[in-house]
């Protein structure tokens, strides 16, 4: 019979937390014991002062530059002088010229600065630290106002939007080939996506430069990759009942939604990024380099569309779906672009960071390598050595070629 006595549930609670939160007194125990001793105690005067400013943004409007900084160390930073071009120049700092860990502030200095000029900005500490910020052609900082709206709008659509519809137009070619070919275009496919998944995580440790060490962009990085990874898992693994009774048919529209999410997550960072990137000058988008990441970017349509030939005729509104599909990988690059082109509007400077590209590219990899996964998984049928024939390896490294060879374009 169970012990119900109200005593002896009693003192196995008290047990219970007991084993739950000693370890963490002991914690602040020795927490304690470590600020009151340790090298913030007694050994901190022997210890050289550790200082550390991050520059996260610079906006530019006439006669005026703006420095939103952050302070990215352990120790409170004093900002004493700061000199545009290696001259000493006036400022004024809000709320205070002294920042603690992890406050951020604004710079505001009134100087001439001239459209495209290269412009260097060192901020000098008490101390005689310096923290330097280089930007390679100055140009005004955009407001949020319907012409830069349609602008950057339509920089999404011309990197995004329209390569991933283009893409989809080769359908048509790809029904032509014979069955024999469709293993070649499902291997083809898990070429573009491995390629696109490593450039998405590339380019998200590329960004990391662009934000304080306190951020921790690689956990940022870790927990967006892993969380797509899984949660899309979780996902197939749910819908694994409903794919074994509906047939091969819903399995391929399965991977073509599948392959479109990621893609659209990946281009909502990339989006972020060269929004932001072209707001500052760092970016020159000429028309030809537009047009080379739309051929580059077109290679995202086809990723979508091959896992489909087979099953036109079997997909109910199979063009309507296919639209959805386009629209879903291609429409996060404006909505990306948007964001991160007035990232440095002081209107809407809150809507955007750094971490929010790298959290978005690396959950666009992680949907991206999840989904490779499960087509390599339905292309072995559960004998992953059957995946390495002549055709698997020749479409597999297809893939790989055609974006490589595309990124060329892209490249300034």
């Amino acid at each position: 019979m169970e012990d119900k006595n109200p005593i002896a549930q009693s003192a196995g609670r008290i047990k219970f937390w007991t084993k739950v939160l000693l370890p963490l007194i002991l914690v602040g125990i020795l927490l304690l014991i470590f600020v009151k001793f340790g090298p913030l105690g007694v050994f901190k005067s022997n210890i050289v002062p550790i200082e550390k400013i991050f520059i996260q943004r610079v906006v530019f409007s006439p006669e005026h530059i703006s420095l939103e900084v952050f302070n990215d160390g352990p120790e409170p930073v004093t900002i004493a002088q700061v000199l545009v071009n290696d001259a000493y120049w006036k400022f004024a700092m809000s709320p205070s010229n002294i920042l603690n860990p992890l406050d951020k502030g604004l710079i505001d200095i009134d100087y001439p600065w001239l459209e495209g000029d290269f412009e260097k900005i060192t901020l000098v500490s008490r101390n005689g630290v310096t923290f330097e910020k280089e930007i390679e052609v100055a140009s005004i900082t955009p407001v949020f106002n319907s012409f830069y709206l349609k602008t950057f709008a339509l920089l999404g659509i011309y990197v995004g939007v329209i390569p991933v519809l283009l893409g989809l137009l080769w359908l048509p070619f790809l029904r032509m080939l014979k069955e024999r070919w469709y293993s070649f275009l499902l291997a083809l496919t898990v070429g573009l996506l491995i390629f696109l998944g490593f450039d998405a995580l590339a380019e998200s440790f590329d960004l990391l430069e662009a934000m304080p060490n306190a951020y921790n962009g690689i956990g940022i990085i870790l927990i967006g990759f892993t969380l797509s990874i899984l949660t899309l898992s979780a996902i197939s693994y749910k819908s694994e009942h409903h794919r074994q009774i509906k047939g091969e048919h819903f399995q391929a529209l399965i991977f073509g939604y599948l392959i479109a999410l990621g893609i659209g997550l990946h281009n909502l960072g990339e989006g972020l990024a060269i929004g932001s990137a072209y707001a500052v000058g760092e970016v020159a988008l000429g028309s030809l380099l537009v047009i080379g990441f739309m051929i580059h970017n077109v290679t995202e349509g086809v990723a979508i569309v091959a896992p489909l030939t087979r099953f036109v005729r079997q997909v109910g509104n199979f063009y309507f779906h296919l639209v959805i599909m386009g629209l879903l990988a291609g429409a996060p690059t404006i909505i990306g672009a948007v964001i991160g082109g007035f990232a440095y509007s002081p209107a809407l400077a809150f809507a955007y960071s750094p971490a929010l590209a790298v959290l978005f590219l690396s959950i666009g990899a992680g949907a991206i390598f999840d989904v490779s996964y499960d087509i390599m998984h339905y292309m072995t049928k559960g004998r992953w050595m059957s995946l390495f024939t002549i055709t698997n390896v020749l479409g597999f490294l297809a893939g790989l070629l055609i974006m490589y060879a595309t990124g060329f374009l892209v490249v300034g």
